[in-house]
């Protein structure tokens, strides 16, 4: 790994017109060309401005020298055309996913219970997940391509559009969980579970987790900001200014870092173990309530039955922990990685970590029996409204 204070230095020529004005800087009669440029390094910036990167890589850090400034979408790179198209095609699903989700949990009946209050909620954070994490994505571009944006807006999206992308991320994936949760609570309870108390506590869910988990992230804009970084040049002694490099930056103090370690370990690994334990709770449950009205088939009969029966509670959460790893991993990974050896790798772990935010119909809707049906007869009433 390469450090920040390699340097080459040359003799300057007469013929300033030859030196390489985008890497150089003149003083006196030497030209530092600053290694610090390579975006391989730990660091960001040049010689007498270095932004040191922190942990984790970001979009910003993917696309940030993938990018070609001051062109248009046409002259980018295969990679940036690639991500818009991606970028694209996940939003189109993500809309499907939500209308369809949306038109099935909005029925009343499914509404007398928590699970229902918690899917219609799931619903919409899915399709607000998708959409910030579409405007992230084209915020990035758009800034990188038009140098003429506003320094304030690119410090409002830089401060403001990540942290509320991971507030909606979290509170779908936490919303999940009590869905989970829910059902467990409901086999334990059986004939005795109250559907209205269920509805009632789903409703203050709802409204308190968001201010949770905002508690937990509220430290995030307060680290980041814009970093500034022009190039020089002198022109027949005239210090002129090449080219100006505004990148949105995080840095985290030791403490702060594995703080933020921490909570993401909770908002990841969290929901899956409430997922995981209620799945398992709700097999073991009904297994021992047949096999106490049952007694034909031993306990083990039922618990492998129940386990045949229940798979997709113990599957469906598992695959939403495996595609939400890479996540976890882009996100403590060292400011040092080369991103640049492979941007497709990051990219594509990148992109994949949000894909359980498009899967709620796949994952609730498509499995049961009753959603089906109820989404059925949800479209047949709005097809008889339009024809009327």
């Amino acid at each position: 790994m390469s450090t920040m204070n390699s340097y080459k230095f040359e003799s300057v020529n007469p013929n300033l017109s030859e030196t390489p004005i985008n890497q150089a800087r003149t003083f006196s009669n030497l030209c530092f060309i600053s290694l610090v440029e390579n975006h391989d390094e730990c660091v960001i910036g040049g010689l007498c401005n270095v932004q040191t990167k922190g942990i984790g890589i970001t979009l910003d850090d993917i696309l940030r020298y993938e990018i070609n400034r001051n062109m248009t979408l046409k002259n980018q790179s295969l990679l940036v055309k690639i991500s818009v198209g991606l970028t694209m095609i996940m939003f189109l699903l993500g809309l499907i996913n939500s209308i369809l989700s949306l038109l099935t949990f909005q029925n009343e009946n499914l509404r007398k219970v928590g699970c229902g209050m918690y899917l219609l909620a799931s619903s919409i954070t899915s399709l607000l997940t998708i959409s910030m994490f579409t405007i992230n994505f084209w915020f990035i571009l758009l800034t990188q391509t038009n140098s003429s944006i506003n320094l304030s807006v690119r410090r409002g999206g830089c401060i403001s559009i990540e942290p509320i992308l991971k507030l909606f991320l979290y509170f779908d994936t936490w919303l999940n969980a009590c869905v989970a949760i829910e059902r467990a609570i409901n086999v334990y309870q059986g004939v005795n579970f109250n559907k209205e108390k269920s509805q009632r506590f789903a409703r203050w869910i709802i409204f308190i987790l968001p201010f949770c988990i905002s508690a937990t992230i509220i430290h995030e804009p307060l680290h980041r900001n814009i970093f500034e970084h022009q190039l020089e040049d002198q022109i027949f002694g005239t210090k002129v200014i090449v080219e100006m490099h505004k990148w949105c930056v995080v840095n985290y103090s030791r403490v702060i870092q594995d703080y933020n370690t921490a909570i993401l370990f909770i908002h990841l690994i969290g929901p899956f173990i409430a997922n995981l334990f209620s799945a398992l709770f709700i097999i073991f449950g009904t297994a021992r309530q047949r096999s106490s009205a049952q007694t034909s088939q031993s306990y083990m009969e039922h618990i492998r039955e129940q386990f045949r029966e229940h798979k997709r509670l113990l599957i469906s959460p598992s695959i939403l922990l495996i595609l939400s790893m890479p996540r976890l991993i882009i996100s403590l990974l060292p400011g040092c990685v080369k991103v640049s050896d492979n941007p497709w790798l990051y990219l594509c772990a990148y992109f994949i970590s949000f894909t359980p935010s498009i899967l709620v119909f796949i994952i609730f809707v498509v499995p049961s029996e009753l959603y089906r049906n109820t989404l059925k007869e949800t479209l047949k009433n709005w097809q008889r409204r339009i024809c009327q």
